[in-house]
């Protein structure tokens, strides 16, 4: 990884294009997938300005790299070098149609582990912190960066693969864990269940939590949520994906914000329908080149999240990196229109998570009658006193929040699912 002296706007764009050029002639011959994409651009020799990049090299989607792993499987043709080289297996869930399998070289592993070094850096994470890893360790790429970035820095790491939320309490308690990384989802309920089965969650050694995975370290009600369950721990939120690797860390000074990893990726935000460059501050798609990942790169790739950026010159923390304001917005693909009303998941769990009565909840979204509707089954916490008037809160609150109608439905305690990972929330009919 490029070690890059933030003094300004104009080093960072410079350390940028050295790289990206660096990696496109790296690409061929050998790289199938983007040889004849590279050649017919005309950029097999570089290019001379990010402008030139964009306009000359087409997008990279999703279904474009799945397709390929179809026609030359099982691992495609986005390989720059021989199988040989490869060390590391991931794939993504295939939540949305088939998995997407991802090998990295151990200088691409190496590199990713830089990146999360920075997230742990800027969380304040040090080599004195013990680090607890909730996480299955599966063949998705989730938590296994985090936990041996965590180890090089000369923390003491716990995993906490294939344990019950009892047992990784246990663990957490006696091994005197500091740190906890999860998603935002798992991190609300293992905070509820050290209030129902143990103790008081301010109580436990855990002083700074890490959440990735899904959105939700940046949705207000949320984060308000975990900062009740988990009382005196900061929330850091990240973002990252399996086809790119970490991206982003929350800025350490201004709440919120997540600055992304420019040392290791070119960002563009673009309109999700037209692919044209939206104007800093507008919401589009975050499209993102990885600079310094050669074994299996992605060039302009559409992540389908919705971010709002902006740069900071400098920020507050004294980087210059471009920073996204709220996070993950939403993604492009899972909006939808209520009655005329544009409803992100997101803003669904802003509403819900502002109130600690309810444990979980699930949104069923009906496709199939004249207009989208959607109802919301709240799973209140078995010690609400009122679960009733919780439930005529909530829809009061949707009604306010978002103009809509929105039916809500009491389940039984304990009767919705449970998530370690992504939360699969939204059940469609």
């Amino acid at each position: 990884m490029t070690t890059l002296v933030e003094t300004n706007r104009s080093d960072i764009e410079t350390d940028q294009l050295l790289q990206l050029n660096r990696l496109l002639r790296a690409l061929v011959p050998d790289n199938r997938f983007y040889a004849d994409r590279l050649r017919e651009a005309e950029v097999v020799e570089g290019v001379s300005s990010f402008r030139e990049f964009s306009e000359r090299v087409p997008f990279t989607t999703k279904a474009e790299l799945v397709e390929d792993q179809l026609a030359n499987p099982p691992f495609g043709s986005n390989l720059t070098y021989p199988l040989e080289r490869y060390s590391r297996y991931s794939q993504t869930s295939g939540t949305k149609g088939a998995p997407l399998r991802r090998l990295d070289t151990p200088e691409d592993w190496g590199w990713m582990l830089d990146n999360w070094v920075r997230i742990l850096e800027a969380a304040g994470v040090g080599p004195e912190d013990r680090v607890y890893v909730a996480f299955s360790f599966g063949p998705f790429l989730g938590f296994w960066t985090a936990f041996e970035a965590a180890a090089k820095m000369g923390c003491l790491v716990i995993p906490g693969g294939g344990l019950s939320s009892c047992a990784r309490l246990d663990t957490i308690l006696e091994a005197e864990a500091t740190v906890l990384v999860c998603t935002p989802t798992y991190a609300i309920h293992l905070g509820q269940v050290a209030r129902e089965q143990y103790v008081e969650s301010g109580q436990t050694p855990i002083r700074t939590l890490i959440v990735s995975g899904e959105p939700g370290g940046n949705v207000p009600g949320t984060r308000q949520h975990l900062e009740v369950c988990w009382k005196g721990a900061r929330i850091c939120d990240h973002h990252g994906m399996t086809e790119v690797g970490p991206v982003s860390f929350e800025c350490p000074k201004k709440r919120g914000l997540l600055h992304i990893i420019e040392s290791s990726y070119y960002a563009e935000v673009v309109d999700p329908e037209t692919g044209d460059p939206v104007e800093r501050g507008m919401v589009g798609e975050l499209v993102l080149t990885t600079l310094g990942k050669a074994g299996a790169p992605v060039l302009r790739y559409r992540t389908g999240d919705l971010v709002k950026a902006v740069c900071v010159d400098p920020c507050e923390c004294g980087r210059y990196e471009v920073g996204l304001i709220g996070g993950i917005i939403g993604r492009a693909d899972d909006m939808v229109l209520i009655r005329g009303v544009n409803v992100y998941p997101s803003a669904v769990e802003d509403i819900v998570r502002r109130f600690e009565e309810v444990a979980e909840y699930q949104v069923e979204v009906y496709d199939s009658i004249p207009v989208t509707e959607i109802e919301v089954r709240a799973e209140p916490i078995p010690t609400c006193a009122d679960p009733a008037k919780l439930q005529d809160r909530l829809q009061a609150a949707f009604k306010d929040r978002l103009n809509l109608r929105v039916p809500v439905h009491l389940a039984e305690p304990g009767s919705l699912p449970r998530f370690e990972m992504k939360a699969k929330r939204w059940v469609r009919y």
